[in-house]
């Protein structure tokens, strides 16, 4: 489709509001990949961020604004429009097959709000409700990845960046935007791949078939259970219920520390024992099908992480 003609400009600034830290990044596009003109992060203190599904929030407003404000000035210039990424455990995900697909956009729209009501663990009236295709299966049918969160957490958000002075015309995911970077950067890859995203508060299983998410699940770091464990219930799952035949690509996104020296450690450990469980090898994310970086800026894999979701989401925008 092609764009408006009086599109608006994609925004070149990215911001992710983590329950630890906040940060920005800014992009410029000169060739194959985004360019990272500059990055900055600031850590949050304890409990100003808490990513709920049904409660709010942005617990301590002052201690994010002003984190974010501190992030903004170390940019190049301050950004009035950005993307923004929230945590996934702010947002319940699904995925929704209809075996006739309305061919009118408001038919689907209410079609899809009917179907996640039954579930959904808050009044649809103040959900934030948005779609996706998915997968199309050989019968005409097709499934629809569907998001749901509370509209007025998700407000919470977005007023933080507007009292910093920049409007956030872009809201999505983490791990859905780690997805749009790995595309991005190589296409989709051959076969079915599973993506491992962890961070300090959440970790989130994602298998693709191609470009398309055939499974989602997002598990808070309190909860019971090792990650190996999670992550090898959702291998037989897929070859159980999903028709798997073996992973193409299993890919490990972050680390289970706020340390970086931690963080790599642990994610090395991470990944052997993933590798164990799974019988199949595990990737790290690659920079260089990232993005390119500016000549003063040194990256390394812990860094490649972090700024991966946001990347993924101005990659995404910058192509819509």
């Amino acid at each position: 489709m092609n764009a408006p003609i009086l599109a608006t400009p994609a925004p070149t600034v990215g911001v992710e509001i983590a329950p630890d830290a906040v940060t920005a990044v800014s992009i410029a596009h000169r060739g194959p990949l985004p360019i990272v003109t500059a990055w900055a992060t600031e850590p949050l203190p304890a409990g100003a961020v808490t990513a709920a599904l049904n409660a709010a929030n942005i617990t301590d407003r002052a201690a994010v604004g002003a984190a974010l404000g501190r992030v903004f000035g170390r940019l190049a210039a301050e950004p009035r429009r950005v993307a923004l990424v929230i945590p996934d455990s702010v947002a319940k995900v699904s995925l929704v097959r209809f075996d006739k697909v309305p061919s009118r956009a408001d038919d689907l729209a209410q079609l899809v709000r009917y179907q996640v009501r039954k579930t959904a663990p808050f009044r649809i009236e103040d959900a934030q409700v948005s779609y996706a295709p998915g997968a199309e299966s050989t019968d005409g049918g097709r499934e629809f990845v569907v998001t749901l969160a509370r509209r007025d957490i998700v407000q919470e958000y977005e007023a933080v960046c507007s009292a910093a002075g920049a409007h956030a015309g872009l809201v999505d995911l983490a791990t859905f935007n780690v997805i749009n970077a790995v595309l991005a950067g190589q296409g989709p890859t051959g076969g079915d791949w599973l993506l491992v995203h962890v961070t300090p508060a959440y970790a989130t299983l994602a298998i693709m078939r191609g470009g398309d998410l055939i499974f989602y699940r997002n598990r808070a770091e309190e909860a019971g259970g090792s990650l190996a464990d999670l992550t090898h219930q959702t291998a037989m799952y897929y070859e159980d219920r999903l028709g798997g035949s073996g992973f193409a690509r299993v890919l490990l996104v972050g680390g289970s520390a706020a340390d970086r020296e931690a963080r790599l450690r642990d994610g090395g450990l991470l990944r052997r024992t993933l590798e164990e469980r799974l019988g199949a090898r595990v990737d790290l994310i690659d920079g260089a099908r990232l993005a390119s970086f500016a000549d003063r800026i040194s990256v390394d894999q812990a860094t490649i992480d972090e700024l991966a979701p946001i990347v993924g989401m101005l990659s995404r925008a910058w192509s819509a």
